[in-house]
């Protein structure tokens, strides 16, 4: 007892003083500064270079390629001489430029058109619950999954003059059949928007099913209150609402579209007679057919810009959805 309360006495009574060289530096906020600085270049050095690597250089290249006189030779002798706008003036001067431009147009509306009408018929529809309601969704999604090439290749097949289901299947019913869907330069090009149409049709409907569970169920209670029509309040509330996703939906959709390539040269290779020819298929055309890189790298740079332009317009309104 006595030898604890000696011990007691002889312990300090204030906080005991740090041992000799335990005391923290204090932190230069400079430095700290520049660890955290570097720590964040370290995380996004990866993409950085990434997208250097694999998009910045081939968009540089394209670009130099379009002023320059690239043919086949080059392979070889290494020799690609500045030839100005020549390559330019050899697109714009061509009229299956403007040709490809306009189809391109008719195109890209067509499909999105399509895409969008039909997708967000189906999105409404099932928000309706009803039995095997999520196996049929599943269902749709199938034309999404299937790569492109094979879908083209499947679709000539099936608008095939001669042996194609959809003429068979038109003659039973009794209706005009031996319609030349892919050969006929008035029909190919509506052929290939159809087509397309199908593609595009799940991720329409996907995107804007999710925005349709997004809309508050007490706008449309209150909307019936007042007695409105269905028609009215999908009108006056859905859409409104559902507006951001649209504009996401058909920005997405018009870059995906507007460069399409695979599907035009699985069904009809830009033919008939060029009536299919896009922007897409000239490019390819050009490049890998006539072997001129220069005007490839011209239709490809136009391509790149249209895309850009509208990249632009997707960021700033998602940028003022945000706000």
């Amino acid at each position: 007892m006595s030898s604890t309360t000696a011990s007691a006495a002889a312990r300090p009574a204030g906080p005991q003083a740090p041992a000799a060289g335990s005391a923290r530096k204090p932190v230069d906020p400079r430095s700290a500064r520049r660890r955290r600085s570097l720590a964040q270049w370290g995380f996004i050095a990866p993409a950085v270079l990434f997208m250097a690597l694999f998009f910045g250089y081939p968009l540089v290249r394209n670009l130099v390629m379009s002023f320059q006189d690239y043919s086949p030779s080059t392979f070889f002798t290494g020799e690609a001489p500045f030839n100005g706008t020549d390559n330019w003036r050899t697109v714009f001067d061509d009229g299956l430029f403007g040709k490809a431009l306009w189809q391109t147009v008719l195109f890209t509306v067509g499909s999105l058109a399509g895409q969008f009408c039909i997708g967000l018929a189906l999105a409404v529809f099932f928000t309706r619950r009803f039995p095997l309601n999520g196996i049929l969704r599943s269902l749709i999604l199938l034309p999404w999954l299937v790569p492109m090439v094979v879908s083209g290749i499947v679709w000539r097949r099936i608008f095939d003059q001669d042996t194609g289901v959809l003429n068979s299947f038109l003659g039973t019913v009794g209706l005009p059949a031996g319609t030349p869907w892919l050969t006929s330069t008035s029909m190919a090009l509506i052929s290939v928007i159809l087509v397309n149409i199908w593609i595009g049709i799940p991720f329409n409907m996907v995107i804007l099913y999710g925005g349709l569970q997004e809309v508050p169920k007490e706008l449309h209670e209150a909307a019936a209150l007042d007695g409105a029509s269905a028609w009215r309040t999908f009108r006056s509330v859905t859409l409104p609402v559902l507006k951001p996703v649209i504009t996401v939906v058909l920005v997405l959709g018009f870059m995906s579209t507007v460069k399409i390539l695979d599907l035009v040269l699985a069904l009809t290779d830009g033919g008939p007679a060029d009536s299919t020819q896009t922007l897409g298929t000239l490019t390819y055309q050009n490049s890998f057919v006539q072997m001129d890189f220069g005007a490839g790298a011209v239709v490809g740079n136009i391509l790149i810009l249209i895309s850009a332009v509208f990249a632009v317009f997707y960021l700033r309104v998602n940028r003022n959805e945000g706000k």
